[in-house]
């Protein structure tokens, strides 16, 4: 178990050592091939660079896209299953939600064998995911027919503990460097709150974050220095927010359903972004790595 002391330690170390990122920032490219639905979701990226969707030709396969944007099956879901939220964890596994089948199930980033982590009947439907740095999960749980949200805990041993019920419909998911925080957002709402982590992960205090007048929101990561890049579903952008939820920058992401995104590419600098209406990946370069990607360089 790392401490969060160590881990705070740790994160500040490492953001101060990493450089400042070149190239031309904030614009965004098509990067995938075709063959997506538009359940396109997930991503998350490996060691290797790969960046990993949902959504590929059945909402059960994933894909793994190479560096160079092309895309092939990784793996497929059991049937009746269909991938949303993904994550790794700092040795290499994958974690996806399976919101059709109320579970959560681990991959094998060699053999691809998969193992079912959490069946968990009392889920609306896992949606995104979010780590933190000993691998505890954290797993937003929206039900869109009635507008509400839970929020859910997966321990060490896979066994899941209800945080918060009653909320608006929770979407995106993320955890602050310094595992302190854990930032939710409501989709319909248009709200983000922020949760204190306590030292054995249970959440504990919740307050308001950021509120936006209008568009929704969907998947949320951060970058080294907290800073938290925000899917806005229905407006085609990401929005980029400082620790106090100040408005740095908003990136129009060339169609207007973007569902999630993550970082990723040599440097961390890369985000990439799944879009729902042109069945695609998108990227665009920022000026500091992402909070993962940094995690990966220090496990190597």
């Amino acid at each position: 178990m790392i401490s969060l002391r160590g881990s705070l330690i740790g994160a500040l170390a490492l953001a101060a050592v990493l450089p400042v990122c070149s190239e031309t920032l904030w614009t965004a490219r098509p990067f995938s091939s075709e063959g997506f639905t538009t359940g396109i979701e997930g991503p998350a990226c490996d060691r290797s660079g790969a960046v990993f969707c949902v959504g590929f030709g059945d909402p059960r396969n994933i894909a793994r896209v190479t560096p160079d944007g092309r895309a092939e099956r990784f793996v497929a879901l059991p049937e009746g299953s269909a991938g949303n939220g993904i994550r790794f964890d700092r040795s290499g596994r994958m974690y996806v939600a399976d919101y059709t089948g109320h579970k959560i199930h681990r991959i094998h980033p060699t053999t691809r064998d998969r193992v079912q982590v959490v069946h968990e009947p009392r889920m609306n439907q896992p949606n995104d995911l979010a780590i933190t740095e000993n691998g505890t999960l954290y797993a937003s749980d929206p039900n869109w027919k009635d507008g509400t949200g839970q929020l859910w805990r997966i321990d060490a041993q896979g066994r899941a503990h209800r945080e918060a019920e009653g909320m608006g419909t929770t979407n995106g998911i993320e955890v602050s460097p310094d595992g302190k925080r854990l930032y939710v957002n409501e989709s319909v709402q248009r709200r983000i709150w922020v949760f204190d982590i306590g030292a054995d992960g249970r959440l504990g205090k919740r307050r308001l974050f950021k509120e936006f007048p209008d568009h929704g929101f969907d998947g949320m990561r951060c970058d080294v220095d907290g800073n938290l890049y925000v899917t806005r579903h229905g407006k085609g952008t990401v929005v980029k927010l400082s620790p106090s939820g100040e408005i740095l920058r908003e990136i129009d992401v060339l169609g207007p359903h973007p569902t999630n995104l993550c970082f990723g590419g040599d440097d961390g600098c890369t985000v990439y972004v799944t879009e729902a209406q042109a069945k695609r990946l998108v990227s665009f370069r920022v000026d500091r790595p992402g909070l993962e990607w940094a995690r990966w360089k220090a496990a190597r």
